[in-house]
């Protein structure tokens, strides 16, 4: 690790980023340390000199280059118990603080290598997120500018990017000139925003008696999201998926027949694009035309899956996408972007600002012309992040070909993963790859399914602990599964071969010490 000594003259390349502080939990830390002792600097002002900030910024560029450099050779990191944290990273608000290089040198050592890296080419887990550099370095100029992104008076620019990247993937939906959005923190907040301008938009915020429909493969930021707009746990009415995780039109009809006959109103049906359990895309023509017929206000939640629009064979798996009412989609996940930034896309923009605008006496100078947009009055946040910026510099260096082979590349692994297991014997695929996704267990010949869960529990957590590879389960039908979603565009072919082959090797070490059954 190179670090510029103070007094020299860092590469005029980095002179913009080496001032910048990293942002997340060092950046708390820091806030706390760095910038409470004078070294030379300003104690009251919590400043530091040009040379010191320099020196410290060269030092985190050069950890941040080094995280990705390093690729699949650095750890995926640790899960330490709160007493191990606590023994570590317990103490008092220090009175006088501490030099900052003794500070990163705590970050670097005890921090950052007690973080699992969700962006490592082998993990496999939940829905990985593989972010990249040059979003990277939009955060920190986003975070070291502090940019306001609520108000056009406080930051017009950065309100005209995310105008921008919102068009760009409105166009790639395929939704018509009216629609708009705006960036959240994640897909929870996006959920909730999208149902919030549905209750305005169909019910008028009454939500007396009211119904919407998923099926019960949706994730539980729906229930939360609805739980937060006022609604009961019986007002929505989880319908059971198809034998392919789906939501199931005809069963959906039938269960929003029943409720208008018993005098409730159904006014939204949530569908999904990708599942997080298996990746399932619901049939969204056959949902939007039953939406269309019944008058109901369809999202979709594609959290994870709607930024596949981006490429071909996204596209052809989201045929449906554009007749949707309101879409949420994480570029955060697969657009390859560094937490946080959710979005939120709605057919007529218009039912965001209904839903949301509120005028106050402190924000009359924030009001501007009616040109000039104000994000804060189409969400629920008022001081917002500059969350576009990462994105809009991330498809302007690679430009969308080289995004969307990125992502078409996330297929391609899960599709792999498949081939080797089915390759194997005892192995059984459960969903085959759809969406970057593939579920399965080993069953070995004579054991029943009770030991086959077991095994499949066991072996979930014996590759975890090797710590060579990352995966989780899921339970489907009632039995758990194993699940592999390698959308990492920095995933190999490598990888997955030596993670299926432990696997297979695990599983036969947990065989000996089973009984199979008689």
């Amino acid at each position: 690790m190179s670090v510029v000594a103070e007094g020299e003259h860092p590469s005029p390349t980095l002179q913009g980023f080496a001032q910048l502080a990293f942002r997340g939990s060092v950046s708390h830390l820091l806030s706390l340390s760095l910038f409470t002792r004078a070294v030379p600097m300003d104690h009251d002002r919590l400043e530091l000199s040009p040379e010191k900030m320099r020196t410290l910024g060269y030092r985190v560029v050069d950890l941040l280059v080094d995280h990705f450099a390093d690729g699949g050779d650095e750890s995926l990191g640790e899960t330490p118990s709160r007493d191990e944290l606590e023994a570590h990273l317990r103490e008092d608000l220090p009175e006088e603080g501490t030099p900052p290089e003794a500070v990163l040198d705590q970050v670097e050592a005890e921090v950052l290598p007690n973080t699992m890296r969700v962006d490592h080419p082998r993990f496999f887990g939940f829905v990985p997120g593989p972010n990249n550099f040059v979003g990277v370095l939009a955060d920190m100029l986003a975070s070291g500018f502090n940019v306001f992104s609520g108000t056009w008076i406080s930051g017009a620019a950065a309100a005209q990017i995310e105008l921008v990247v919102i068009d760009w993937l409105r166009t790639l939906c395929g939704l018509p000139e009216a629609a708009g959005g705006l960036f959240t923190s994640g897909g929870s907040m996006a959920n909730v925003t999208a149902l919030a301008a549905a209750r305005h938009a169909r019910l008028d915020d009454d939500v007396t008696g009211a119904v919407a429909y998923c099926s019960d493969q949706t994730h539980t930021s729906v229930d939360r999201a609805l739980r937060l707009l006022g609604f009961g746990p019986d007002q929505l009415h989880r319908v059971p998926a198809d034998d392919q995780y789906r939501l199931d039109p005809e069963s959906l009809e039938e269960a929003i027949a029943a409720d208008r006959a018993a005098g409730r109103r159904p006014f939204c049906i949530i569908a999904n694009a990708g599942t997080t359990n298996t990746g399932a895309v619901d049939p969204l023509p056959a949902l939007a035309a039953l939406a269309d017929a019944e008058d109901l206000w369809l999202h979709v939640d594609g959290a994870y899956g709607a930024p596949t629009v981006v490429c071909k064979r996204g596209q052809n798996r989201l045929v449906g996408i554009e007749r949707v009412d309101s879409l949420t989609l994480d570029p955060h996940k697969w657009l390859f972007q560094p937490f946080e930034i959710g979005g939120v896309l709605v057919r007529d923009e218009q039912h965001l600002r209904r839903a949301f605008r509120l005028e106050a006496e402190y924000l009359e100078d924030a009001v501007g012309e009616e040109d000039e947009v104000n994000f804060s009055a189409s969400g629920i946040q008022l001081t917002r992040s500059f969350r576009a910026l990462k994105l809009w510099m991330t498809l302007k260096v690679f430009g969308r070909e080289h995004v969307a082979t990125a992502v078409a590349r996330g297929f391609e692994r899960a599709e792999q993963a498949e081939r080797l297991l089915r390759g194997r014997p005892g192995w059984t695929v459960v969903t085959p790859a759809q969406m970057g996704i593939i579920t399965f267990r080993c069953e070995p010949d004579g054991w029943t399914p009770d030991q086959v869960d077991a095994l499949t529990r066991r072996l979930i957590a014996a590759v975890n602990d090797e710590g060579a590879a990352f995966l989780t389960q899921t339970t489907l039908d009632g039995r758990p599964v194993l699940r592999l979603c390698p959308i990492n565009p920095r995933t190999t072919a490598k990888d997955l071969e030596e993670t299926i082959a432990r696997l297979d090797a695990l599983q036969a070490e947990i065989e000996v010490g089973a009984t199979p059954a008689s």
